[in-house]
């Protein structure tokens, strides 16, 4: 039987996050979820008065695809799915997560696929000419992750996707983002941390539920020269398959120049991928007020209150210092007293300090703490 909180996740994604609207279409690309959660969102779109466009997929079939693809394969692939992306309005991508590890053991291709799939498909159309929304589906997978029984992850779930006040959540960000555009320098102090670059210029982009479902960031993006120094991140990341720990990266005038990790050849092969990947493509504060622990999942930890994340790779269109990668790679470092405490100046004034808001303008963003 399906669960009935799946018909409400699925008319949040619809009326709210892509705003569907009569004679739009959407394509939904259903990744290792059950065929109950799809009938949920296929049924939303008609009630829009839209048109569904399903693709169900699984993980083991992409690991066959990847596995044994060559440049060709995987451009003509990327061809017929940036073909099928460019006929629709919206796009919902959903995806349990079956296994962890499945890429990784094919780092080589992994980075192929990164390279000439999702780049052209999602970087280059969905992202700048769709409306959006992505998001995972609770698996016992997610729920050891994060060190909980999986009923307990899934009342979690939940909680933290459709009980949300996002309405709440966009008018703070808005408050917020008038003080925050006017922002030049910015310095960031936590253990194994201090670092300085300039958002001269660069526009903060809320983010309340319409991209991402759990959401609760505000994002910008550096001057690509500007980043100089250390930063230490305390969440793990899993990319392509590969759990990376104690990741510390070293800038100079924008560029990663010296990287270190649980395996240091990995993450080099990952920033040598192309030059973008070692400049930085976002800078974004995170303040879901429900999300409070790292689960080594990026649609939840980059949300964590108090945390940021420095991503290396590929600038969004909506915030853009020029800097093009097959890579982002959204990594956390949490800045509450319990993961080691850290401050964020603005223009030399403290503004955010142990993962609170102190500035007057961005108090809001706190929703509560």
């Amino acid at each position: 039987m399906a669960d009935q909180r799946e018909q409400k996740l699925a008319k949040l994604l619809v009326e709210y996050s892509v705003a569907l609207q009569k004679g739009e279409s959407c394509l939904i690309n259903a990744v290792d979820i059950p065929i109950s959660m799809t009938e949920a969102l296929i049924t939303a779109v008609y009630e829009a008065g839209a048109y569904p466009l399903v693709n169900v997929w699984n993980q083991r079939l992409e690991r066959a695809m990847v596995q044994n693809a060559s440049e060709a394969s995987l451009e003509k692939w990327a061809d017929v799915d940036t073909y099928r992306m460019k006929q629709v309005d919206a796009f919902i991508g959903i995806r349990g997560i079956a296994n962890v590890r499945e890429l990784s053991s094919i780092p080589e291709k992994s980075n192929l696929y990164g390279k000439l799939y999702n780049t052209p498909v999602h970087m280059k159309t969905r992202l700048p000419h769709t409306r959006w929304v992505v998001l995972r589906y609770p698996t016992e997978v997610m729920a050891m992750q994060a060190d909980k029984g999986t009923l307990e992850f899934e009342d979690f779930f939940y909680q933290v996707c459709t009980e949300v006040d996002y309405q709440k959540m966009a008018e703070a960000m808005d408050v917020a983002k008038k003080y925050l555009d006017t922002v030049d320098k910015v310095h960031i102090k936590a253990p194994g941390t201090d670092l300085h670059f300039s958002i001269k210029g660069m526009a903060f982009i809320p983010c309340a539920g319409k991209m991402n479902i759990p959401d609760g960031e505000i994002y910008s993006c550096p001057i690509k020269d500007s980043v100089n120094g250390t930063i230490t991140y305390n969440c793990d990341s899993t990319f392509h398959g590969h759990q990376f720990k104690d990741i510390r990266f070293v800038f100079k005038d924008g560029k990663i120049v010296e990287a270190y990790s649980d395996d240091n050849t990995l993450i080099k092969e990952i920033l040598d991928v192309d030059e973008g990947a070692r400049y930085i493509g976002e800078f974004a504060l995170g303040c879901n007020p429900g999300v409070l622990h790292p689960m080594d999942n990026t649609l939840f930890d980059e949300k964590i209150a108090g945390s940021i994340h420095f991503t290396p790779g590929n600038a969004y269109e909506d915030c853009d210092n020029g800097n093009r990668s097959s890579v982002h790679w959204d990594l956390v470092q949490i800045q509450r007293p319990e993961y080691g405490g850290g401050e964020i100046y603005f223009d030399g004034e403290l503004v955010r300090k142990d993962g609170i808001f102190i500035h007057p303008e961005l108090r809001g963003l706190n929703f509560g703490s």
